[in-house]
């Protein structure tokens, strides 16, 4: 295999892998009434109450806001219906640098932007909502472990970029030829 095919392999491993991760996370935001329903009672059955009294008694709290706006408000869950489909379009743009890396390099540098960004609004908004710390590092994580796979991606696709770049003539050549 070439270096040029196993760059290009390697950029799509890594590209597909965080479209999926991207998509799950997107999905999994239709579901929360059910998803901290669920979670709660995981977190009581694994006596995590015990252990990590912060963590229990701030899913119950979220579960009960959700249980809440979902009987009496339903149109506010609206919002992560919106949240969720905004992972969701922002993974097909990661369809333009799998096809054409070099060409779409510009899609891989905004996703690390927006994982960047993901710190600051979690700084920012975490304590406006009244989101305990320890969430926000939660949240920022997502921009952090996020980042990871697009810098891995934008070394591997400057790397591709290099090698199908044509030669530079040499300077005598290129006198003669100017």
């Amino acid at each position: 295999m070439s270096d040029r095919a196993a760059l290009l392999k390697g950029i799509r491993v890594w590209l597909a892998f965080f479209v999926v991760c991207l998509v799950l996370s997107g999905a999994t935001a239709f579901p929360l009434v059910h998803e901290l329903r669920w979670t709660e009672d995981l977190l009581r059955a694994l006596s995590v109450q015990d252990h990590l009294p912060g963590l229990t008694d701030w899913i119950e709290r979220v579960r009960r806001g959700l249980d809440t706006a979902d009987a009496e408000y339903p149109f506010l869950l609206y919002g992560t219906d919106w949240l969720a489909f905004a992972h969701l379009v922002i993974a097909v743009a990661f369809y333009g640098p799998y096809r054409d890396p070099v060409r779409n390099i510009w899609v891989v540098e905004f996703g690390m932007i927006a994982c960047a960004g993901i710190i600051p609004l979690a700084l920012i908004c975490g304590p406006i909502r009244g989101i305990p710390l320890w969430w926000s590092v939660i949240d920022m994580s997502f921009g952090v472990f996020g980042v990871i796979p697009l810098y891995v991606v934008r070394r591997r696709i400057k790397r591709l970029e290099a090698l199908t770049e044509p030669s530079a003539p040499p300077a005598a050549a290129a006198a003669v030829s100017g």
